[in-house]
């Protein structure tokens, strides 16, 4: 098991490295250092284009790390060798691994057959731990989750999410944060911390100074806070301090604008006074900053990349993460020293707490993993228990007016209907789920409703790609409606479950339209419905007239099983919400059962 990492200064070893190394770089070299692009964990072969270019991010541009997103275990694991090996310097490689590896490490699916390619470890959304209140269950959750990812080639977690997430509007957050209270929030959010880097990997606290208060989506335009200064101090602040004080080793700032910090109206990303005076100065982080992804329009706006950078270089970033123009980034890095809007000192102190932290990682040493232990180590028995214990202790009942849950009075010829509402590339939605409550009543009726969704689409030169951003909310079609409708008459139970969640392309966290007419119609049938909340928990508001209602925050696997169970009383529902869901359920409120079968 790799070392646990050091909170604070880098040991001196680390550092006289890290100097011997910066010494050899030139100006270029060193603004490249602080660039990480963003990659796929997908095959290509050794002359495909996007290889290539790949590639040369390496070679020619020289970059000091990458984010990597979403592929197969083994396949970010060569790939990520493959770029190790011809880089000069190591690659230190961060991921969003707010769900576990497999938040970014899993196979999909291969059609038409369905078939589940595997993945790493998937837990439910951190909400799950604000549910359980459970900080051991946090720990293990870092702990796996480092195991796993420094198994593939990650080193560094942009996790755990520390934004209090006190707006049910919140576009972006949602079921991704802890919950609602600071204290909890700071608590789970230290035990995680603790259990990634006791077990070798960098955790990166997310999104400084909070992002939880918003009703915009940082991705699609600037976000705003407009709490008071000592509201923000008590609250939103808290869960960092918190992870300042457990020692994390990253922090990821927020495109949003926040006047009772400053008025100037720029990103906090891009603002002095917040991320060098506020964090760093009198919050005493010490880390590495992180910039959130430099392609989201929250913190572009009418800007280009050159000023983006330079002024996020004079705010005290350390890693310029996924920009608009990769070239361009590096120029403006270059630039900002030759004009004199920063001292070439302001790089190499950047650089220099970058190199430290990839020889304290032992990176100098082996900078490679194995493949073949990756079976090994992802994915075991052991881990995917820690997650089904997660699942099932975070499972929250709302709401249950008639005493619907469990569902042990009925006889196994029931009829029960399920319908699943999810987004058609949800390919996994209620497949466990189903499976699970078809166990128990076999003439279970199943029917999908995925509502449409309208693009548009623009090039997205960060990833050589394209970045489609949802135009509307998501509509149910009329005719999926009806043949709902048919389906759920005369049924004894209608179980209707929704999978839709926050997303980076949605303006609107609400749900799809014709969801409300969809249970006002099963409603009027007389259909007795428990709701089930696969992501977005906040769904009450938008169908107050259910008669249950049951979180079960998160659409994988384990999650889909624990809420199959605790509806058949097979476990034990104890879950308490770490949220509100105004004005319908206070923080701490969850009915209680105990598994009857």
């Amino acid at each position: 098991m790799p070392a646990p990492l050091t909170p604070g200064t880098a040991p001196s070893a680390s550092v006289q490295w890290a100097d011997s190394v910066l010494r050899t770089l030139s100006l270029r070299d060193k603004a490249a250092q602080m660039i990480y692009p963003w990659i796929l964990g997908d095959f290509q072969g050794a002359d495909d284009p996007t290889w290539q270019r790949t590639m040369r991010l390496v070679t020619e541009q020289k970059v000091g790390g990458f984010i990597m997103s979403i592929g197969s275990p083994t396949e970010i694991a060569v790939k990520l060798n493959a770029l190790q090996r011809l880089s000069d310097v190591p690659l230190l490689i961060g991921g969003d691994l707010e769900s576990g590896a497999a938040f970014r490490a899993r196979g999909g699916y291969a059609l038409p057959n369905l078939i589940d390619l595997g993945s790493a470890t998937s837990f439910p959304m951190q909400m799950a731990l604000g549910a359980s209140r459970d900080t051991a269950l946090a720990y293990q959750m870092g702990r796996i989750t480092a195991i796993e990812g420094l198994a593939l080639g990650y080193h560094m977690a942009y996790a755990p999410v520390l934004d209090v997430n006190n707006n049910p509007k919140n576009p972006v957050i949602g079921g991704r944060s802890f919950g609602e209270d600071p204290r909890l929030v700071g608590r789970l959010g230290a035990a995680f911390i603790r259990g990634i880097q006791e077990h070798g990997m960098l955790a990166t606290g997310k999104h400084f100074p909070g992002h939880g208060d918003t009703e915009q989506n940082s991705h699609l335009e600037l976000s705003r806070v407009t709490a008071s200064r000592a509201r923000i101090d008590t609250v939103e602040l808290a869960p960092f301090r918190d992870a300042i004080r457990a020692g994390v080793r990253g922090m990821m700032t927020f495109h949003g604008y926040l006047p009772a910090l400053d008025t100037t109206n720029i990103a906090a990303t891009l603002n002095p006074r917040i991320m060098n005076d506020l964090l760093q100065r009198d919050l005493g982080f010490q880390g590495l900053l992180v910039t959130d992804a430099l392609d989201m329009a929250g913190v572009l706006g009418a800007m280009g990349i050159t000023e983006v950078v330079q002024r996020a270089v004079v705010a005290g970033t350390d890693v310029l993460l996924m920009p608009s123009d990769l070239p361009g980034a590096v120029t403006a890095v270059v630039e900002g020293v030759r004009t004199g809007r920063f001292p070439e000192s302001r790089i190499d102190h950047s650089v220099r707490k970058l190199l430290a932290a990839k020889h304290e990682l032992g990176l100098h040493r082996n900078r490679y993993v194995d493949p073949t232990r990756i079976r090994d180590v992802v994915s075991t028995t052991d881990h995917l228990s820690v997650a089904r214990q997660m699942a099932e202790r975070g499972i929250t009942l709302v709401k249950d007016s008639l005493s619907l849950v469990p569902m042990r009075g009925l006889a196994r010829e029931a009829r029960v209907v399920s319908l699943t509402l999810a987004p058609r590339t949800d390919l996994g939605a209620g497949v466990t789920f189903d499976g699970v409550l078809r166990s128990a009543f076999p003439s279970l009726r199943t029917v999908a409703l995925n509502p449409e969704v309208t693009f548009d689409v623009t090039a997205g030169a960060a990833a050589g790609g394209q970045v489609y951003t949802a135009s509307a909310r998501p509509r149910i079609p009329a005719a999926a409606l009806e043949n709902a409708l048919r389906a759920a008459q005369g049924a004894d139970i209608v179980i209707l479950s929704s999978y839709f969640n926050w997303s980076s392309t949605a303006a609107t966290s609400q749900a799809p339209t014709g969801f409300t007419e969809l249970v006002d119609g099963l409603r009027r049938q007389g259909a007795r419905v428990v709701l089930s909340a696969f992501g977005n928990p906040y769904l009450l508001m938008d169908a107050p007239s259910v008669p249950a209602y049951l979180i079960a925050w998160g659409g994988g696997a384990a999650s889909q099983r624990a809420a199959a169970r605790a509806l058949l009383g097979q476990a034990p529902i104890t879950g308490k919400l770490p949220t509100s869901i105004p004005p319908h359920a206070r923080v701490g409120q969850g009915l209680e059962r105990p598994a009857v079968r």
